[in-house]
């Protein structure tokens, strides 16, 4: 019989790509290998998985909402509803597909697929990749067969009856193929400091407005490079600021919608100013990227501003929470580093010191030990 792996987790793509990174790369180790996924209809998984043409599954599943507000109200008395309904909607689909192990990458959709595989007796493993772990993760970290962190920090706010392991975060493969002159020569750039910023896909409001701002220091020197990337219901309106704001805007300067060679932008980086997502922090750590980070602060836990902490405690990222970030104070930290080579050295090493750039073998090698277990 073909080994069969099934994956759970989804709602966002930092819990869904690793999940993939994952199973790709089991793919290529055992080109025969049956690999499963189960997800929710509505969320991105059910395009994302699909697409890599793996067996999908849906459960109809909800997460619960914190702030109390009478339409709250509503939709958690729904999520207990389909709490119950999902557990046994998951356990018809494990009885029917009999993996050999499932792996849960996180979110809600993870947590009744986990629960009733480890009911079943199959074996478990879920994997974790903030410093600050989810409410799904937390729930199910004593009952799984291993617990996989992405960060060490998280070990301290679980309950475990097993000593976890750091896998660290699998990052996408091309981000390990280019240096930084390579990059330079695709994008054309001389040797001057390049910033590159972004919010993620869909942007970050008032990240883009204090880049704006930024933006308009430095334009016209020319003493730096500056991609910026806006997402995609924020760049009509940075184009339409600059273009009122600022007489012209320098061939040095880029605004993007969406950064599809990010692979590219990153290796040619000397400073990236973001998030603090946990797939992106492992991005700039395996790349040796210094960073300005700007927390979200609308995610579950505020688990980006201990993600942000983690880098600003090793010394290789400077943190701005959204609440005290102004275009003033962007200006003042990015001008105190860009052209400071020794401090973005020392920042680059510390990056480079903490990263885990071989986290596919270790989920990998976890997965397997259960499989030959099983």
């Amino acid at each position: 019989m073909c080994m069969h792996i099934l994956f759970a987790g989804g709602g966002t793509a930092g819990h869904i790509n690793p999940a993939l990174a994952v199973a790709g790369y089991i793919r290529e180790q055992h080109p025969d290998a049956h690999i499963s996924y189960i997800g929710t209809a509505n969320k991105l998984e059910s395009k994302l998985v699909p697409e890599k043409g793996y067996n999908f599954r849906t459960i109809d599943v909800a997460g619960f909402q914190r702030k109390l507000s009478l339409k709250n109200v509503g939709r958690n008395i729904s999520a207990v509803r389909k709490m119950f309904t999902s557990s046994i909607d998951a356990r018809k689909i494990l009885k029917e597909l009999q993996p050999d192990v499932v792996v849960g990458t996180g979110g809600y959709v993870s947590g009744p697929v986990l629960r009733e595989a480890a009911n079943l007796g199959i074996k478990t493993a879920i994997h974790e990749q903030n410093a600050f772990p989810g409410v799904t993760t937390k729930m199910l970290a004593y009952k799984v067969n291993a617990v996989m962190l992405a960060m060490p920090e998280a070990e301290k706010y679980m309950k475990l009856n097993k000593k976890p392991i750091v896998t660290g975060n699998p990052v996408r493969r091309e981000l390990l193929k280019l240096d930084r002159k390579k990059a330079r020569e695709i994008l054309g750039f001389d040797d001057r400091p390049l910033i590159l910023s972004f919010g993620g896909s869909l942007g970050a409001r008032r990240l883009n407005e204090a880049v704006e701002e930024l933006i308009k220091w430095h334009n016209g020197t020319d003493k730096f490079y500056h991609i910026h990337g806006t997402g995609k219901v924020g760049y009509d309106a940075m184009i339409s600021h600059l273009k009122s704001d600022v007489t012209t805007l320098s061939d040095t300067v880029q605004i993007r919608e969406y950064i599809s060679d990010m692979d590219v932008c990153m290796a040619a980086a000397d400073l990236v100013i973001c998030r603090a997502g946990a797939i992106t922090l492992s991005e700039l750590e395996v790349c040796g990227k210094p960073s300005v980070l700007i927390p979200s602060p609308y995610v579950a836990e505020n688990h980006q501003y201990h993600n942000a902490m983690t880098l600003k405690r090793c010394g290789a990222a400077e943190v701005i929470e959204e609440k005290e970030l102004t275009g003033q104070k962007l200006i003042d930290v990015v001008g105190n580093l860009i052209e400071n080579k020794p401090k973005l050295k020392k920042m680059s090493d510390c990056a480079k010191k903490n990263a885990i750039d071989d986290a596919n073998e270790r989920i990998y090698e976890v997965i397997m030990q259960l499989y030959t277990t099983a």
